[in-house]
């Protein structure tokens, strides 16, 4: 089986951190798990319909819209205190560090980067988040959207390099970007933020046994009381891992269906 966290892995040194956790759960539960090299081209969609999926980061999103979905292993309480001590993450909207945009709304009329249509950071979050500014006279916010450029680092190269004015990326991953990588993320910087969403789970694929499941799920959650991990929690700026109930995930589809119900579908 393998195990993937592509997902965060947002620079060499975030790669080396979530390997070392994985293989530390691969070894406590005593379940074989290859952990995918961050450099695999394969699409995260695909990865998560992969039969040998043992334990990797899967978008909430795309997981309440499967009618065959991963089982639950575990979510994420990230340390900063934004957090709350709650499995909870947010979307942050970025522009450049050295731009005219001081608030969202300023950047309207210009171009938004997203990274992929199910993605609840890259999509569905600000489509949901900008209802709140809709009027009869302004129905749409950008003369361009572009995309999808598939992962969310490269919105957030997009932004860097002038080609889109603002991108909305999951707050978490980019936390972990700038603790890792300071000098990139100084180059952007977050002018709003939306509300919580459930973190992004780790999932084994509908095929994986239970008994295996429950070895995985019993290494994550004690992850958090063994000395020797601590120094790569707090790289990954986690608390803990919580189990986590399929019911929590109806929040991404009742965001989709109040921005279809209000005549804003799609980012525009």
């Amino acid at each position: 089986m393998i195990a993937s966290a592509r997902m965060y892995s947002w620079s060499p040194s975030l790669a080396a951190a979530w390997h070392r956790l994985l293989a530390w759960v691969s070894a406590r539960a005593g379940v074989a798990l290859e952990v995918m090299d961050q450099a695999d081209p394969m699409p995260l969609d695909e990865l998560w319909r992969r039969d040998d999926l043992g334990c990797g980061f899967m978008c909430g999103y795309p997981w309440a819209l499967r009618a065959d979905p991963p089982h639950l292993l575990a979510a994420p309480v990230a340390s900063p205190a934004r957090y709350g001590d709650r499995p909870v993450y947010f979307t942050d909207f970025i522009v450049r560090a050295d731009g005219p945009y001081a608030t969202l709304a300023d950047t309207f009329g210009g171009r938004i980067a997203y990274s992929t249509e199910h993605s609840h950071s890259g999509y569905n979050a600000p489509r949901y988040h900008l209802l709140a500014y809709r009027t009869a006279a302004r129905p749409t916010f950008y003369r361009e959207v572009i995309g999808p450029f598939v992962r969310q680092r490269p919105c957030l190269d997009a932004v860097v390099d002038g080609r889109a004015d603002v991108a909305a990326i999951d707050g978490y991953g980019f936390e972990l970007l700038r603790k890792h990588n300071p000098e990139v993320t100084g180059r952007v910087r977050v002018v709003e933020s939306t509300i919580a969403a459930p973190s992004a789970p780790l999932v084994a694929a509908p095929g994986i046994d239970a008994d295996t499941r429950e070895r995985l799920m019993a290494a994550l959650l004690s992850v958090h009381e063994v000395p020797e991990m601590r120094e790569t929690l707090d790289a990954l700026l986690l608390a803990r891992f919580v189990r986590v109930d399929a019911a929590d995930f109806q929040v991404f589809l009742d965001r989709e269906h109040a921005a279809e119900a209000a005549g804003y579908p799609k980012l525009a």
